[in-house]
């Protein structure tokens, strides 16, 4: 985690992790608000009711309820919404058929990100290398084949980690900012009556004037603020105030100076609006711009990719998803990680809607409503953590709630016109990953059930020990259990079948805490329970990866004696799901699904980083 301080060097590596997104959006939001299919006339009128409604949607959404409220509604330093709904679990842990219904709205907005980081890096890179048509027409049969190999350099560099990669994105993205800035500002000099449209009367003028048409430019002008939720999610890479730093500091002021010296320029010449951010440049800067905008937006991408690293490894630690490898990409820093297999999942589906929709102006009909769905049930969710957990009172929570969920619940509806022109894809992303994420939670509630026929309790081991009815060979035993309660399967296997068990027994239950990180000193409680038999239960944060081996060397037991890790022998159960349809767990198409899930998932060994030579893997056929 990182600490919350305010370094040069981690605002800048923020500004360029965290606010590509964003950053890359005048590419085309103002030109998909002001496309000719939404049938809106590109008056002087018109041009300053979209200028506004850009300048207070990123005011009232990023810069008020995201860096003054929801960043501060962190889990221990970690943010994003699967964060939230941990701060919720904590808050409702007596009241579970609430804590139930709020964490199912988590769960959903935890998936709908994952559709949105699909579509983020598809549609940045695509918007970017179009520009190339404008410096030769003749390119346009080459657009799709840049923008997948682009797209395949910017997924391959991932496993160097977060802090390599902003250190490089940094200064591009503060150099592209800077561009941005300097291109608005250079174009609202020559027309400076442009600025007039920060009144936000213009915004209400143009709902009257337009009608429902203005509801379609609303879907469009919502493309400004949708890295918002990433924004949130990235929160653990770098802490709220380098966050805070860089968008008051640097990007707000460049992203309105870019807005609205778009809008001077369509005020001159409303044929620009075919792409007004690239006539926004003189011809001699065309393919140098054409260039730092493909870079700008290979580091667009990279807010969603971090953040869906994160979404996963949470997901993984509260056992939403199957264990999964999950790299540690810096030594000193616990939030920056790389998930191989999301890396390459989410690179085949960017790859795959760029050829399948051919054009950012397409993309942009998919965009946007899994994000708005995703920011509505953060709004939902931040005000019972505001209510209950900071102490509000209700008028200010529901009051403050409730106007940020209306205006987005008019960005939602806008978008939802959009479902048919692609908006169903991340919907159905969304639904796929929510399904695979409520079947893998309770199928692991089911299978501990089950689990419970064979393990025993530890007062029958007790009893044998005592007895001295079987035999003690040197050694240490460290048995793999999920219920701190019970010996484990392979105990039980061992004490019957080969009447012999280790000198020194330790039953090790791994416990994740619905807080990001535990601090060493907590790590772990020891219950010695006698005859050489102990109880370990090992403590870890939903962002940390256990380590078994190296918790267990800094272990006391008896008398300050600490194991020695030379002679200890892992046992793991490895189980073997039968789905049976028996009407007591879910139906067996959803257990066939979790036994698919069980047997692609990570080994327990592995994920424990236990050492390969002294596991011993214990299979057991369980019937769900």
């Amino acid at each position: 985690m990182k600490k919350d301080g305010l370094k040069a060097g981690l605002v800048l590596s923020a500004l360029g992790v965290v606010y590509g997104d964003i950053g890359t959006s005048p590419l085309y939001a103002l030109k998909e608000s002001l496309h000719h299919t939404h049938g809106v006339a590109l008056s002087e009128a018109n041009i300053f009711g979209v200028l506004s409604l850009i300048f207070w949607s990123l005011i009232l959404i990023i810069s008020l309820k995201y860096h003054l409220l929801i960043l501060k509604a962190d889990n221990k330093g970690e943010g994003g919404i699967l964060a939230l709904t941990a701060l919720i679990t904590n808050i409702f842990k007596k009241d579970p058929k609430r804590l139930k219904f709020l964490t199912m709205f988590g769960l959903f907005g935890t998936a709908l990100l994952y559709g949105d980081g699909m579509i983020t890096p598809a549609i940045s890179v695509l918007s970017a290398v179009e520009g190339l048509e404008l410096v030769q027409p003749g390119l346009h049969p080459f657009i799709i084949p840049i923008t997948v190999v682009i797209l395949i350099g910017l997924f391959s560099v991932q496993k160097h980690g977060t802090s390599a990669v902003g250190k490089v994105f940094g200064p591009i993205t503060l150099a592209w900012f800077l561009i941005l800035g300097l291109l608005g500002l250079n174009k609202i000099i020559s027309n400076p009556h442009v600025l007039v449209a920060l009144n936000p009367q213009y915004a209400l003028d143009f709902f009257v004037m337009n009608g429902m048409k203005s509801f379609f430019v609303l879907g469009s002008v919502f493309l400004v603020v949708t890295g918002g939720e990433a924004l949130y999610s990235d929160l653990g890479h770098f802490g709220r105030h380098p966050i805070d730093a860089a968008w008051f500091s640097c990007v707000l002021p460049c992203l309105i100076l870019n807005y609205f010296g778009q809008g001077a320029l369509l005020l001159e010449n409303p044929a620009a609006v075919k792409n007004p951010f690239y006539f926004l440049a003189p011809d001699w800067a065309l393919v140098p711009l054409v260039i730092m905008a493909t870079l700008a937006t290979v580091i667009a991408s990279q807010a969603l990719i971090t953040g869906v690293f994160s979404l996963t490894m949470q997901a993984v630690q509260l056992q939403y998803f199957p264990r999964t490898q999950i790299s540690h990409t810096s030594e000193t820093e616990f939030g920056q990680i790389y998930v191989a297999i999301m890396n390459t999942l989410l690179m085949i589906c960017c790859i795959a809607l760029v050829i399948a929709f051919g054009s950012s102006s397409a993309l942009a009909s998919a965009y946007g409503i899994a994000v708005t769905m995703t920011m509505l049930i953060t709004t939902f969710l931040f005000y019972f953590v505001a209510r209950f957990s900071w102490g509000w009172s209700n008028w200010i929570a529901l009051s403050l709630c409730g106007f940020f969920g209306a205006v987005e619940l008019c960005f939602f509806g806008a978008n939802l016109l959009k479902v048919i022109h692609g908006g169903w894809f991340p919907i159905v992303v969304g639904a796929i990953i929510f399904l695979l994420m409520t079947t893998w939670k309770r199928g692991r509630q089911i299978l501990s059930e089950r689990m419970l026929n064979y393990v025993i309790p530890v007062s029958e081991i007790l009893s044998v020990l005592a007895d001295k009815q079987i035999l003690r060979n040197p050694g240490v035993a460290v048995y793999m259990a999920g219920q701190p309660g019970f010996a484990p399967p392979a105990l039980n296997l061992n004490m019957h079948h080969y009447k012999a068990l280790h000198e020194l027994l330790l039953i090790v239950t791994v416990k994740t805490e619905e807080v990001p990180y535990v601090d060493n000193d907590n790590r772990s409680t020891v219950t010695d329970v006698g005859f050489g038999l102990y109880k370990i239960r090992l403590h870890y944060g939903f962002m940390e990866v256990p380590d078994v081996p190296a918790a267990l060397s800094k272990v006391q037991l008896r008398e300050g004696h600490k194991i020695n890790m030379s002679q200890v022998t892992y046992f793991v159960g490895q189980e073997h799901l039968k789905a049976k349809d028996n009407n007591q767990g879910m139906a067996v198409w959803r257990e066939r699904l979790f036994a698919l899930m069980s047997r692609n998932s990570q080994a327990a060994s592995n994920f424990f980083n236990l050492p390969p030579n002294q596991v011993v893997s214990v299979g057991l056929m369980v019937e769900l």
